[in-house]
């Protein structure tokens, strides 16, 4: 009973929580929102990088052999790109589109729904697994969240939205974390056996979010100034997951 609080209070937090947080950060003028979510981009990588290679990964270890689970990183490697390059297909539609395309709301709106359903499955089987190794899998979840729902922000608004109307669309979409969260605590906790399995593609998606978006996005600002930020700010990631590993 106490891990279903921990895990329900750890998916309002990443899906409710991390929705208002970047609301409440529109409130802040332009330079110093883009510098609050260029930060927790930078942070958000390097959570992400040590949840997946320090934390995820050899939880899953522990049960799944070593081709098991690298056949099993891969294909959810493989399987979150294909997933991104269907969402792109879905919102492009002339050889020189740009990802955030003023007619992508409905499809930014359904693709945040079913990523965070995905998040809420992670968080849950983490859960499950142990209470600590939920707690910065979330910490991880809830900062690359905060930045992409700004992002999101910015194109339902460019599209045409109202912010009142854009926040009830991205809290809509954010509360399947919960949903998903909550069916599968019951469901993996019936069969035990598929957690490792989830773990590895948890690994996966945290892989592939830091290494193929976050990264080339820190790499598109190259003053040195900047890029010693970057450094610092993901070294501070890994940290918080190192210390948070440790005390486990």
């Amino acid at each position: 009973m106490e891990v279903l609080l921990y895990t329900i209070l750890a998916l309002t937090a990443a899906s409710v929580g991390s929705v208002a947080l970047s609301g409440s950060l529109l409130l802040l003028n332009n330079k110093w929102l883009g510098k609050i979510s260029g930060y927790l981009l930078y942070l958000a990588g390097g959570t992400l990088l040590a949840s997946a290679l320090l934390g995820l990964i050899p939880e899953a270890a522990e049960t799944l052999d070593l081709h098991d689970l690298v056949l099993w990183v891969l294909i959810g490697i493989l399987f979150f790109f294909v997933l991104e390059k269907i969402i792109l297909w879905r919102t492009c539609h002339n050889s020189d589109c740009e990802r955030q395309n003023h007619a992508a709301a409905p499809m930014i709106i359904i693709g945040d729904a079913f990523h965070n359903a995905i998040d809420g499955v992670v968080i849950a089987a983490s859960f499950l697994t142990s209470p600590e190794l939920g707690f910065f899998v979330t910490i991880s979840v809830v900062l690359h969240e905060i930045p992409q729902e700004l992002g999101d922000f910015g194109i339902l608004i460019k599209s045409g939205f109202s912010r009142k109307k854009a926040l009830f669309y991205n809290l809509l979409s954010g509360s399947s974390s919960l949903v998903a969260g909550i069916l599968a605590y019951f469901l993996l906790d019936q069969i035990q056996a598929f957690i490792p399995y989830t773990i590895a593609i948890a690994a996966a998606s945290f892989l592939y979010v830091s290494m193929a978006d976050l990264i080339p996005e820190m790499h598109k600002e190259t003053k040195p100034k900047e890029s010693i930020i970057q450094i610092l700010m993901i070294l501070l990631g890994v940290a918080i997951i190192i210390l948070s590993s440790h005390e486990h």
